[in-house]
Formats: structure tokens, sequence, C-alpha cells
């Protein structure tokens, strides 16, 4: 979807693109409005032939019956127009926004994860739903507020015309520069409508944010000072508004005056003509009606106008935040990973995250097929970007990872995702059943299977004693359960997945000891013929391991096996005594 980026700074093109898959039924509605916006108008003059027949002499002019048969065919065929209208643009409107918030979700989807790391998701998510608000919004506005009125005047100044050609120039001359005027004063107004739109964005961030932290919130007795926040992001919001709603009011306040003005000129005009002789009763109901039609059309084209002016702020705005450019794709000739015992290496890389803070630089380290490895070291080490680099959440500045001697920068990402499996240290879960988020590591797995991958991950006992079992709704980010429950459903989703890679990112530390040991005999199953790569703070889970890698500063200070690198003095060494010593003062 990253074709829909050259759309970020063009929203009308944007707008097109989606109009145009549903093309046949956009084509239906709007002949269907401008037949019924013309028999409208038409049926004004049915009224001046019938005002003119019964005042005229019989024999004279149009029968009334005729006359009204007019009348009533062009009052059937309003109505029926506009329903035929109505009806596919139920169909038409609906299935643009459909298909817009599916693209866009498919491109939020598709962003690395640094992406999300420096916005709100509230704000996304509301920025998405703002955009198809919009398209919705304009789409309704152009096929009923602003489309009929321009219709209606062009009809309306043509049957004026066959009263008097220069009261149709003046009307048109008229109409013409007001709606001029209005659209460039709107068109001022733009910053204003752009200022509320982000507000608005912001008011919704800010509630996600703190509803879906809620507990945070609470445990530091912040709810007060929230409501405060709120209170200001909502000021705000309602400043901006109102700048914008007053600047609409003078534009209207504007046009009321002109069309005062302009219907006392029209009445008078025919009234004169009238009385000259030069127009019949029904020209002058025909004026009347008519040129108070177009008056007041301009005025609701105006005021349509303006409102699709905000709307299209809001969606410019939407858009230039949506659309920005994914930060890694595929490259043109991606072929599939395929593995083949799973060999890793990471070849002369060096790397720094986008806020300048350098990790690597030409960091190498082969990792065999099959081997255990853990990383330690303390915290900035380059421990955890090393496992995000090989997920290729990020791209090296130089260098190369190779898994069994294939570049992942020239794999397909899905190829890669297939062939990693990751039991991280903050598990997320879906607000699904523990079914759906153990079957997420492989959707197409048998009931049978998930069960077995629960059990083999030690989550039976808790499984059996929920109400509704695997078919129990974890609630959000899986809030209905507790740290080494959620953990243990990583490892289950983990066990379903079967990749050849697996990653352990304190894969037991949310886990009180008898849990931890409960699950070890789980994760020696789960690591038996993989290769593993584990970030372990706990360095007790790494005594089985074939290799340890210590990491300070995004180097490689010792790499050797756990029982080589306790002889003697070694950094691995201290850290793990610094351990053991914690332990006995804790059990002390």
């Amino acid at each position: 979807m990253d074709d829909l980026c050259r759309y970020a700074e063009r929203p009308l093109a944007f707008f097109a693109r989606y109009i145009g898959r549903h093309r046949p039924l956009h084509i239906v509605i709007v002949l269907a409005v401008l037949g019924a916006v013309a028999c409208s108008v038409s049926t004004q003059y049915g009224i001046k032939l019938l005002i003119d027949s019964l005042s005229s002499p019989p024999g004279y002019g149009y029968s009334p019956w005729v006359a009204f048969a007019i009348l009533l065919s062009f009052i059937v065929a309003d109505n029926l127009l506009w329903r035929v209208a109505s009806w596919n643009a139920s169909h038409a409107f609906v299935d643009v926004t459909g298909d817009l918030r599916s693209d866009l979700f498919r491109h939020l989807t598709g962003h690395a994860p640094t992406y999300f790391a420096d916005r709100l998701p509230g704000v996304l998510t509301s920025r998405v739903t703002a955009t198809s608000n919009a398209v919705f919004q304009i789409e309704n506005m152009f096929v009923w507020n602003v489309m009929p009125p321009c219709v209606a005047t062009v009809g309306a100044i043509v049957f004026l015309g066959l009263v008097s050609l220069q009261m149709a120039a003046v009307l048109v001359m008229v109409a013409g520069a007001m709606m001029l005027v209005m659209f460039r004063i709107a068109a001022k107004g733009r910053p204003l409508h752009h200022d509320f739109a982000d507000k608005a964005a912001a008011v919704d961030g800010e509630m996600i944010d703190v509803v879906g932290n809620i507990a945070l919130v609470r445990a530091f007795g912040a709810i007060g000072r929230e409501h405060l926040r709120f209170d200001a992001t909502v000021a705000e919001e309602m400043t901006a508004r109102r700048r914008s709603l007053l600047y609409l009011e003078k534009l209207r306040l504007l046009h009321a005056l002109v069309v005062v003005v302009m219907t006392l000129v029209l009445l008078g005009w025919v009234i004169s003509l009238w009385q000259n002789g030069r127009a019949t009763a029904g020209d002058v109901v025909l004026v009347c009606t008519l040129g108070i039609a177009v008056l007041s059309a301009t005025r609701d084209l105006a005021v349509a106008l303006v409102d699709v002016t905000q709307h299209m702020a809001r969606l410019s705005e939407a858009l230039a935040t949506l659309l920005s450019p994914h930060e890694m794709r595929d490259h043109p000739n991606a072929a599939a990973l395929v593995p083949k015992g799973t060999r890793i290496t990471f070849e002369n890389i060096s790397f720094q995250y986008p806020n300048g803070k350098r990790v690597f630089d030409s960091f190498s380290v082969d990792i065999e097929p099959g081997q255990r490895v853990g990383l330690v070291g303390s915290s900035g080490g380059g421990k955890s970007t090393l496992v995000a680099l090989l997920q290729r959440f990020y791209e090296p500045e130089s260098g190369r990872i190779l898994i069994d001697g294939q570049n992942i920068a020239l794999t397909t990402e899905d190829s890669l995702r297939e062939s990693i499996a990751v039991v991280p240290q903050d598990t997320a879960l879906l607000n699904r059943t523990l079914l759906e988020n153990i079957r997420y590591g492989r959707p197409d797995a048998a009931d049978d299977e998930v069960w077995e991958a629960a059990i083999a991950a030690r989550c039976r006992p808790f499984i059996e004693n929920l109400p509704l079992g695997l078919d129990t709704v974890v609630g959000d980010r899986g809030l209905k359960l507790s740290g080494g429950q959620r953990q243990r459903i990583a490892i289950a989703r983990a066990f379903l997945k079967n990749a050849p890679l697996l990653i352990l990112d304190e894969a037991t530390s949310a886990l009180d000891t008898e849990a931890e040991e409960a699950i070890r005999e789980a994760l020696e199953r789960l690591m038996t013929g993989r290769t593993v790569i584990a970030i372990a703070h706990r360095l007790s889970t790494l005594r089985e391991f074939d290799r340890i890698l210590v990491m300070r500063g995004g180097k490689l200070v010792e790499d050797g096996a756990p029982e080589d690198l306790m002889r003697g003095e070694s950094v691995y060494g201290g850290l793990v005594n610094r351990e053991l010593s914690r332990l006995a003062v804790q059990t002390a």
C-alpha cells in the first residue's frame, strides 16, 4: 500500500481514487441528482403555466388540466429521482469509506515499530476515523448540498431569461460575484480549520492514552491531574472550533445582506414589468420563486463549500500524518527466506537510532545452527538492538545480517517473520479469546493443536480454572491474566508456530521461582532442534546454554561457553556472582 504515500499532500486525488472504484454507482447518483434538480426547478415553471392558464380567457394558452399534468409530472419525477440517488448513495458512499479504512489500516500496520513509538496510538486511530468521516461528509455535501444549488441556479437563470434577459444577466453577475468573494474569504480561513482538526485529534489521543493506562494513573493518584490536563486540551479544541465557526458566521452574515438587497430589487423589477404589461401574473410568481430560490441556493452553496473546506482540512491533516512512507520495504527483487539449519551471521554491522544514539560499529558475530546463545550485559549494551535488527525492525547503516547465507535485507519480510518465533518480556495479547491468541502463532492450526501447545507451555492448570477455558476473552492487552500466565501464553504461541529460530526476551522474568521451574522443561523442549537467542538478566536461565555473548557499549567483550567463562576473572563470572549474592541476601 506504499502507493498511498503519493496522496499525502493531494487530498482531492485521494478522494478521486476511491470514487473511481465505484464509478458506475456514482454516475447513476449524479445523473439522478441532476434530473431531480432539473425537475425541481421546472416545477416552478409548471406553476407559472398553471397560473397563466387559470388567468387567461378560455381558449388561450394551455388548458389548466394540461398545465396541471405537466406540473404533476415534474413533482413525481423530482421525488422518484431523489430516491434513486439516495438508494444508490447508501451503497456507494458506505463502500467508499469501507475501502478507505481498510487501505489506511493496511498502510498503518506496514510501518516499523519506530513509527508507533513516536506517535500516540489514539491519535493515529482517530486520524483513520477522521479521514473516513471526512470523505463520507464531503461526498454527502457535494451530492446533496453543492451540486443541487449549482444546477438549480443554472436552471433558474435559464427560466428567468424567458421573462427578462436583463434580469437574468444581472442575477448571473451578482450570484457569480457573491460566490467568488465568499469562496475566497472561505479559503483564507483554512488555517483555522486545520488548527481545529489538529486540536480535535489531540483530544481523542489524550482520552485513549489515559484510558489505556488507567491502572498507572490510579496507582499514582493522578486522576485529578489527568482531569485538569484533559480539560486544558478540550479548552484548546473548543477555542479552535469557536474561531472556525465564527469565521464561517461572518460569511453567512455577508451573504444574508446580499440576499435581502437582491430579493427586493428582483421583486420591484418584475412588478414594474407587470405594470407595463411586459410580464404575466405567472411571470411575477416565477421570478419571485426562482429569484429567491437562486439567492437561497447561493447561500446554501456557500455554506456547503465552507463546510467542505473544513472537512477537506481534516482530510488533509489526517493524510499528512497517516500516509508517510514506510520506513522499511521489501527489496524489489526480494526472495522468500529458506532456512537450512538457521545459521545467523552479523557481518560488520554499524547502526545508530534515528535520535542519533550510536550502538554498533563494525559489529560481527556468527551463531552456529542449533546453538543456544545467551545475550547478557548491562542495559544499553546493544542486546535488544541486536535482536531488533535480526527481526528487521531497523535497517543497519552498513554490513549484512545473514540467515543461512541469505541477506535478510533481500528477503521478503513475511518469510523472515515465518522463520522466527518470539517470546517477549512484555507479552502482547489481543482482546480476544485464549484460543485465538495462541493460534496467532499459526492461524491454520486445529483446536487440538492449540490445546497441545497450551499443555506444552504448562498453561493447562490456569486455563481449566477459567470459566470458558480456551474460549475466555483475555481483555485489553491480556489484563485478565497475570504476568506469568500471559508469558506462558506467549510460550504456547511459540510452540504452535514451530519456527526454526527462537528468540527469548526475558522469557521467564514475569514468573515466580515455582512457576519458572514448572516451565523450564517446556522451554527445554521448545528450544530443542532450534537456533536460540536469549536475552536474559536472570543468568540462571542460561546455565544449560551452549554459548554466552557478553555485550557492553555495542561491543562483544566476552564469548564462550558458560562454564568456560566462569573460570578465572571474567565479566560474566562477576555478573553471576553478583546475582548469587543478591539471591543469598533475599533468602537470608
